[in-house]
């Protein structure tokens, strides 16, 4: 039988009605009533919090600059026997130099250029993988006893631990282990910065605050190159050093200006707090002076919400079990191209430093692209068209290699892009389709599928220099079957998002009941 608590309450003229009251607004809606829909305070809040997904961008893609096999020339101009050899590995050693110092890159410092394909993408195969295990590991936290904003916190602090100590790995097998680290510490912070700044705003605004995050990924994704541009023939350790310190900064921050989520509180029940933070936030609504805090009804979740209990109960409940498995094979598709794709920019017979700014760049018209998207659009449909888009043009980039260079990175950008528009639109598909009680957990474990996508990219990558249908044929393929599985999903736009698993097991039972 289900506990209750007591937070919200309307004004006491509404205690003179009538003895058939209507029946108490929920949970959302009373904190709508509180907060509105959208403010200064709530907007400075949800930038706050998706500002750590910068850093999250940053060295989710360091690896491109740091991992990249660098430019090689023959010693001596007139050798034919050197010019008309592509492969390194074919010439002595002493018939060619790189192009820059030893230290820029791993594969140059550690002499790795004749490594397998296995030993080269093992360092950014290891941070997807810890990424899968920190994913795992770390995801109920932020449902069940830290909340959204202590787990970002530690994940950024983590994060930034760790790339710092990546500065002093002596071989490719340490730095590989630390990349798993930095991976596992990175698991959850696009997860609850996205929960987090989408449950301190009203239904109205749910959506375009959840884009406020991937704007600040691509700023993050944008600085790469510039930052890689700056300091080139420079040590690759200096990438880390200058990507690990604004995040250290940033996580010391956290804790004092970033407000706990209210509906988190409140499923928790720790009512006091919940109301503390909805004072806070609605200490600017004119509209807060008419509602007091005292007595509603709602109803706590009927199964023991404790650590890891949240992955269960979406596995025993079938709605639950069915949506999340879609939404993840959807988004392992996504995730190959996504994490991919940027990975793969140097298989490509163009400017590495160029080329990834532009796919840096194709993510700011993918941030309004989903913007549009989220008001105007449904996201089955949306994420299916995406999704098809981008396995077809990822599957052309290896014919028009054949024919222009140009056609090439034009087929890739658009690639990209559309992979780019599908991730935010998952992510805010999936945050719609969960209560709050499981949505970290639920989105969580979307982007373990994403990550495992990305995981196994680096490997085809690695494999794609030899054959770039490895690259982006599989790419395409992958990506337009599984974007296919989002047709099971329901439809969630302008929708109100349930707070507990029985209420959106009741409207479930309601739909199909509809259907019928």
């Amino acid at each position: 039988m289900s506990d209750s608590i007591t937070p919200l309450l309307l004004s006491q003229s509404d205690s003179f009605e009538s003895k058939q009251s209507p029946p108490p607004p929920s949970l959302e809606e009373t904190i709508e009533r509180c907060i509105g829909d959208f403010s200064w305070v709530q907007f400075l809040q949800a930038f706050l919090v998706s500002f750590a997904w910068i850093f999250d961008a940053q060295q989710t893609f360091i690896s491109i600059f740091t991992d990249a096999e660098p430019t090689w020339h023959c010693n001596q101009l007139g050798d034919e026997s050197c010019n008309s050899v592509s492969d390194i590995c074919q010439l002595s050693k002493n018939s060619w130099s790189w192009d820059f110092p030893l230290h820029t890159s791993i594969i140059s410092e550690w002499g790795l250029e004749c490594a397998s394909s296995l030993v080269k993408g093992l360092p950014a195969s290891s941070f997807f993988m810890g990424c899968l295990a920190g994913g795992f590991i770390l995801a109920t936290l932020a449902d069940s006893s830290l909340g959204r904003k202590n787990m970002l916190f530690l994940s950024c602090l983590m994060m930034s631990i760790s790339s710092l100590l990546t500065i002093f790995s002596p071989n490719v097998w340490i730095y590989s282990v630390l990349r798993f680290v930095n991976g596992f510490g990175r698991a959850t912070i696009g997860t609850c910065a996205i929960v987090l700044s989408s449950e301190l705003v009203g239904k109205k605004w749910r959506g375009q605050v959840g884009t406020i995050g991937f704007f600040c990924f691509t700023l993050g994704f944008l600085s790469l190159p510039a930052i890689a541009y700056v300091n080139r023939g420079s040590s690759w350790r200096t990438l880390y050093f200058w990507t690990s310190m604004p995040t250290l900064f940033y996580s010391m921050l956290v804790p004092i200006f970033v407000r706990e989520s209210p509906r988190w509180l409140f499923v928790q029940g720790r009512t006091e707090e919940a109301v503390l933070i909805i004072k806070g936030i609605a200490s600017t609504n004119q509209n807060i002076s008419r509602i007091s805090f005292s007595n509603l009804c709602f109803e706590r979740e009927t199964w023991n919400v404790e650590l890891y209990s949240a992955i269960k109960i979406l596995v025993e409940k079938k709605w639950a079990f069915r949506r999340l498995s879609a939404a993840m094979v959807a988004g392992f598709g996504i995730g190959i191209v996504y994490y991919g794709m940027p990975l793969g920019l140097g298989n490509l017979s163009f400017n590495l430093y160029l080329s990834v700014t532009l796919n840096a760049l194709s993510e700011l018209p993918s941030s309004m692209i989903t913007f549009f998207i989220i008001g105007k659009l449904n996201r089955r449909s949306s994420l299916l068209g995406l999704t098809t888009l981008s396995g077809i043009c990822s599957v052309m980039c290896v014919v028009a290699g054949k024919v222009s260079t140009m056609l090439q990175i034009g087929l890739e950008l658009v690639s990209f892009c559309s992979a780019c528009t599908s991730f935010g639109l998952i992510l805010i598909y999936t945050l719609e389709l969960f209560p709050t009680c499981v949505r970290n957990s639920a989105i969580s474990m979307l982007r373990q599928a994403v990550v495992l996508g990305g995981a196994i990219s680096p490997l085809l990558v690695a494999a794609g220099r030899k054959n770039r249908f490895l690259t982006f044929g599989v790419f395409g393929l992958v990506i337009g079957i599984c974007g296919l599985f989002a047709v099971s999903l329901p439809e969630t736009r302008d929708r109100t998002i349930s707070d507990t698993m029985d209420e959106e097991e009741y409207k479930e039972r309601v739909t199909l009941a509809c259907d019928n």
